[in-house]
């Protein structure tokens, strides 16, 4: 199948969703006159106007799309054509309520929602590739077209079903997967309850039985249920490109520091264009953080390459406890942050406030005060930031040397069947890391554990629960190479099919870390503990050997009070003496914040990383580098002016010629080509 990666605007994508049909003809005219001032270049159409399009099965309404269409052309705004599969029509769900996803309770969705459908219910793969189709057929040659959109964050709302369609297509990929029945057996440990299979046709996905599922069965599920999607998104795409192979297909992500509904590191090999949904969390104390290290994961899916920022929102959106909206400037702030960090642009969800339906209270481009606020001179300060940036595109974040192994199948293993500890959300483990390093100013790239590691000086697992021999084996390669390892508590501790590898703690890693950890023992609400150098730690700790490994840190107190705590293993000519001194640490429990700082200097200086640009605390600094130059990127997230000492060039954001030494205000932002 023929495929583009053809960038959708000439210069830095800018714009978002819009929605012309829940306006009048006159609105729109307005709408193409603010989108030139505040220079969209282009925005996302259909995400859920199926419909509008269709109001009656086989009845037709393009009229306004064709209006609207030849409206942004006109204007010189590229669209992004969604399928609008992400809302199936009323007609569809009355016609054919199969179509509607089943809990695992086995209740049937109702119609009133978006993404109600099950991917695995062919009734609905032929509706969905009928409508793929007449709207490549009708706009697939209309030159505003740019770049088409696959339904719209699948898996938002329809992540699982687990209806008896969805139970024989999961059944068809186990065959795939396992080829015998004994095979899958011996890897879900089917003797356990003497629930052994011995056939196909008895397995069912994991619906409500009361008790907790096999846990191997619902990593199994899970695994399916991602890849059911992706399925449902290639035969969409496989529609669009057969019509217009010069355009990239694409499908927006929902990737955040958090587990995501999807296996998104596995699906990216399958888009043109990366693409991405955004949102910070207003009671995060380091939303700054949060955004750099969702983009980082983005960036980390494929290396080399430029993604898009295709939603986030211009204030408050509608669905937290509390909804914070946005001071003065940090639009702006946080929209170049993703650009830093490897986005050529950044779209909105929405272009024009809603005044109905169910996000009628999110931010929007154009909210609901109009032009007369401070969202709309952010929007149009940032249209014309994006407007200097023009020379970015395409360039690509410099190399980074410490890598964040990051894999979902890793979430869903532990949250799949009980647990040590129930209540403690591991992925929290690598956010904290990546912050300390955030905070040292130090680039990380956060990748899934097949990556080529040669790249990287310092490569940190945190709490990769689910670990397979080959990427066990390729870590202890790297480290006998000479490159630094930190695996933390709840490692390796599951092989790919949820089984507990046997032998002691943490079982992939333990024989690089020269360490066996043979209990577990989890600290109750409110308990920490001491280390003998003063760090502090809480959550987690762990009866701990250290067979051949240096003693960084032991218990001062509590119950494993002498024991080791953390741990370091000299590894390949460095436990020599010799010059490549390649190092494997191991830290069985949950170190405090100013703990882990101290723990990332040490293994900074270890590995001789540092930050390629030093700045003052609370400035982010990133350096973008490609054929038309080198640009770094300075974001003051702080509210006092800083002075910068280590850039100097041209600041693109202010058309200024800058030394070293120059001001950078509280909340501003530069963009310096060096």
């Amino acid at each position: 199948m023929t495929r583009s990666t053809t960038w959708p605007t000439d210069g830095m994508s800018y714009g978002g969703d819009y929605n012309p049909d829940q306006w009048s003809p006159e609105t729109w005219e307005e709408d193409i006159r603010l989108m030139t001032e505040a220079r969209v270049n282009i925005v996302t159409l259909g995400v859920f106007s199926w419909g509008n399009y269709e109001p009656e099965e086989g009845r037709f309404e393009f009229e306004w799309l064709d209006t609207v269409f030849d409206l942004l052309h006109a204007a010189g705004i590229s669209v992004d054509l969604a399928t609008p599969t992400a809302a199936p029509p009323i007609w569809l769900h009355q016609k054919h309520p199969e179509i509607l996803p089943v809990t695992r309770e086995g209740k049937r969705y109702w119609q009133g929602g978006r993404l109600g459908w099950c991917a695995s219910t062919p009734i609905w793969r032929t509706h969905a590739l009928r409508i793929a189709e007449v709207l490549a057929a009708r706009y697939g040659d209309h030159p505003a077209l740019k770049m088409w959109h696959v339904s719209n964050e699948l898996g938002g709302g329809n992540r699982t079903c687990f209806c008896d369609e969805s139970a024989a297509h999961f059944r068809r990929w186990l065959v795939d997967k396992y080829s015998t029945i004994d095979a899958l057996n011996q890897a879900w440990g089917t003797a356990f309850w003497g629930h052994r299979y011995v056939d196909f046709a008895q397995v069912l996905p994991p619906r409500d039985s009361e008790t907790v599922p096999n846990p191997g069965l619902q990593l199994d599920f899970d695994r399916f249920s991602s890849a059911a999607l992706l399925e449902h998104f290639e035969a969409e795409a496989a529609v669009l490109r057969a019509a217009t192979p010069h355009l990239p297909v694409t499908t927006n992500f929902m990737v955040s520091t958090r587990p995501s509904v999807a296996d998104y590191a596995r699906w990216a090999p399958r888009m043109d264009v990366l693409a991405n949904d955004h949102y910070t969390i207003g009671e995060d104390p380091a939303r700054e953080q949060e955004l750099a290290m969702s983009a980082d994961r983005m960036r980390g899916m494929r290396l080399g390459q430029p993604w898009l920022l295709m939603e986030h929102s211009s204030s408050a959106v509608n669905w937290q406890p509390r909804n914070r909206a946005k001071v003065p400037g940090e639009l702006v702030r946080n929209s170049l942050s993703h650009v830093a960090r490897g986005s050529d642009g950044a779209l909105f969800f929405q272009w024009r406030a809603s005044s109905a339906g169910a996000e009628q209270f999110h931010s929007a481009m154009v909210p609901h005060a109009g032009t007369r606020s401070k969202v709309w001179a952010d929007v149009c300060e940032l249209g014309r930031n994006l407007d200097a940036l023009r020379d970015v595109v395409g360039t690509l974040v410099e190399p980074a040397r410490v890598a964040l192994l990051i894999d979902e199948e890793a979430f869903w293993a532990w949250k799949s069947g009980p647990k040590p500890v129930n209540d403690e959300p591991i992925w929290d483990t690598g956010r904290n890391l990546h912050r300390a390093l955030f905070d040292a100013g130090v680039l990380t790239d956060v990748v899934p554990p097949w990556v080529d590691l040669d790249r990287y000086r310092l490569v940190i697992v945190p709490s990769l629960f689910l670990a397979s021999d080959d990427t066990a084996r390729a870590l202890a390669e790297f480290a006998a190479d000479g490159g630094h390892v930190v695996v933390t508590h709840l490692s390796g501790i599951v092989d790919p099919t949820n089984r507990v590898r046997t032998g002691g703690y943490p079982g992939a890693f333990k024989d690089m870390l020269g360490v066996m950890s043979e209990e577990f023992f989890p600290l109750l609400a409110g308990q920490s503990v001491t280390l003998d150098n003063g760090w502090k730690a809480d959550g987690w700790t762990e009866r701990l050997h250290a067979d051949d490994a240096e003693i960084i840190a032991s218990y001062a107190d509590g119950d494993l009070a002498g024991h080791p705590a953390v741990t370091r293993r000299a590894i390949g000519d460095g436990a020599a003496g010799g010059s490549t001194a390649g190092t494997a640490w191991y830290v069985s429990t949950t170190l405090g914040r100013a703990a882990l700082a101290d723990l990332v200097d040490r293994l900074l200086a270890e590995s001789g990383v540092a930050a390629s640009i030093v700045v003052p605390r609370g400035v982010e600094a990133v350096r973008r580098i490609g054929d038309t130059g080198s640009f770094v990127f300075l974001l003051n997230h702080g509210a006092d002016a800083v002075r910068i000492d280590t850039v100097a060039g041209h600041d693109l954001l202010g058309d200024r010629a800058v030394d070293r030494g120059f001001e950078l205000a509280g909340g501003a932002c530069a963009v310096v080509r060096e």
